[in-house]
């Protein structure tokens, strides 16, 4: 005669996985060889076991259903069957952490939402130090999957909901028992119907195949702020990727990248630049104009007597401090040209002035750290 397998476990035929999971873990609580150490009792969970094997498994449970009994040649169960290994026929690691944990070894995870956040992207954007210096909003195409505007995310072409898996019956798993030289081990993977889900979609999407999203192209405006650095990545929040069943879209980062400029190098928040001074401006002195990033002009002026090297600092008119008040410096570093292919008249004028000031060449001394020569100041450096 064929075993009740829905009334050992006390479940009625239309019954689902969980539910006889849900009964399978009740039952074991109490009659598991841990808990009851009775020949009895260990009788019973032995049949438990074999119960909930049999009505997890598609196919024996049909046969079930059809008034056969898959387990009528033995397969290891019965009473007395079992628990030399440590773990009894039927009783193995999964049964074990089924009964005590809730769910087989390493632990039932369920089926998982269909619905999935999307995943962030990177875009790399090149600016101008004066988009830099002045902020700027720049569009940009960008390659992402954005919301199947056919099903509106649903992935069903009717939009409907998707029906409950018939292979995992809702669970996303299915379990199997392999036999080994400890008994029988329960193992539990994906479900490869549903994908995990523990749904499937009757009719998907003829345009995103039921992932509820498609690839495209989308245009976005990034806010660049002034002062911003090279490097560094702006986060648009929720510009990202879709995610799968038209789930919430992942976050968009935009790297910049810093062009070279002509004029000025950045360092920080200061801009450095290079003068060519004339050997006569440099010892009379002179004033000039340059611009600034913004277009406004700077007046640059290089006091009597400036020598080579030396610098000259304007200020409050370089890069504004990014999140805060204020900028960095424009410096200006000099450069002092000497004359070259001199006409009659200036070698004469030159002339004149060497006779005048009567100035020799002489050394320097290396020990004299105290003048600001060229030794004195690389040797300065070297001993910090």
């Amino acid at each position: 005669m064929a075993r009740d397998y829905y009334g050992i476990l006390g479940v009625d035929r239309n019954a689902s996985d969980a539910e006889i999971k849900k009964a399978y873990r009740k039952l074991a609580r109490k009659y598991h060889p841990d808990v009851n150490d009775t020949e009895e009792a260990a009788e019973k969970f032995n049949e438990l076991s074999m119960a909930q094997e049999v009505l997890l498994d598609p196919e024996k449970r049909a046969i079930v259903d059809r008034g056969g009994d898959p387990m009528a040649s033995g397969g290891g169960y019965g009473p007395g069957a079992g628990y030399g290994g440590g773990f009894g026929a039927g009783g193995g690691l999964g049964d074990i952490f089924e009964a005590f944990f809730g769910g087989a070894a390493g632990g039932s995870r369920g089926p998982r939402s269909r619905v999935q956040p999307g995943s962030d992207a990177l875009l790399r954007m090149q600016i101008t130090l004066e988009e830099a210096f002045a902020g700027a909003k720049k569009p940009v195409t960008i390659d992402t999957a954005i919301v199947c505007e056919t099903c509106t995310g649903t992935g069903s072409k009717s939009k409907s909901k998707p029906d409950r898996c018939s292979n995992c019956g809702g669970t996303g798993e299915v379990q199997q028992v392999q036999r080994s030289f400890l008994g029988n081990v329960m193992t539990t993977a994906t479900c490869q119907v549903c994908q995990g889900y523990g749904e499937v979609i009757p009719d998907p999407c003829d345009t995103c195949g039921g992932d509820g999203r498609v690839a495209a192209q989308r245009d976005v405006v990034v806010n660049v702020p002034a002062g911003i650095v090279d490097g560094m990545r702006i986060r648009m929040a929720g510009q990202g990727e879709v995610g799968h069943g038209g789930g919430p879209a992942g976050d968009l980062y935009v790297e910049v990248q810093q062009l070279p400029h002509p004029v000025f190098q950045r360092e920080g928040d200061d801009l450095h630049f290079t003068v060519h001074v004339p050997m006569v401006d440099a010892a009379l002195g002179t004033a000039f104009e340059v611009q600034d990033l913004g277009g406004e002009p700077i007046e640059i002026t290089i006091p009597e007597g400036t020598q080579p090297a030396e610098r000259v600092v304007i200020a409050e008119r370089g890069m504004p401090h990014l999140r805060s008040q204020g900028k960095g410096d424009v410096i200006a570093h000099v450069d002092v040209t000497v004359p070259t292919n001199l006409d009659d008249r200036s070698r004469e004028l030159l002339t004149q002035l060497r006779t005048h000031r009567s100035h020799e060449a002489t050394a320097v001394s290396h020990a004299d750290d105290g003048q600001d020569t060229l030794f004195g100041r690389i040797r300065r450096k070297f001993r910090r």
